[in-house]
């Protein structure tokens, strides 16, 4: 697969984004065959969407188009290395590689800086600039026990 070209195309994206009232990030996933099967840009500010990510975009669309939710003979191209939340979002999609343009000190010099989260991740809970705290519930378990004992269930 010619990789830079399907990186050029997500860089595309991205930068026609701008002018679209979204920000400066695109991405396409591509299926075995090099069919483009989803495409996203950022579009976090214009829809008030936190999660409205090119690469988050990217996969919704491309899942739909195949009608799953697992994406593990596709790739996805990104215009910049992913944050922490599309890089979750890329393995529980199971995307099989990941080729990104600008990486995130590129983003953080032009102001999207994701440092904070990596750090946060690794703090103790009850550290954290945004505190959580697990309550311990008598019916905590009840949602997991119940999955447990379908049978028919799709497991992900």
């Amino acid at each position: 697969m010619d990789y830079k070209k399907f990186l050029n195309q997500s860089i595309h994206l991205a930068v026609e984004n701008i002018y679209s009232d979204g920000g400066p990030f695109g991405a396409i996933v591509v299926d075995q065959s090099g069919n483009i099967v989803g495409s996203g840009q950022n579009k976090v500010t214009s829809t008030n969407d936190p999660t409205a990510h090119a690469e988050v975009q990217a996969i919704r669309k491309a899942c739909e188009n195949l009608n799953t939710f697992q994406l593990t003979n596709c790739i996805l191209y990104t215009s910049c290395e992913p944050c922490p939340m599309c890089l979750g979002a890329i393995y529980w999609a199971r995307l099989k590689k990941v080729y990104y343009a600008a990486d995130k000190k590129l983003a953080a010099d032009s102001g999207f800086d994701d440092q904070f989260i990596y750090e946060e991740i690794n703090k103790k809970h009850e550290e954290r600039d945004i505190p959580f705290y697990q309550i311990d519930l008598e019916q905590k378990n009840l949602p997991f026990e119940e999955w447990s004992r379908q049978e028919e269930k799709v497991d992900y």
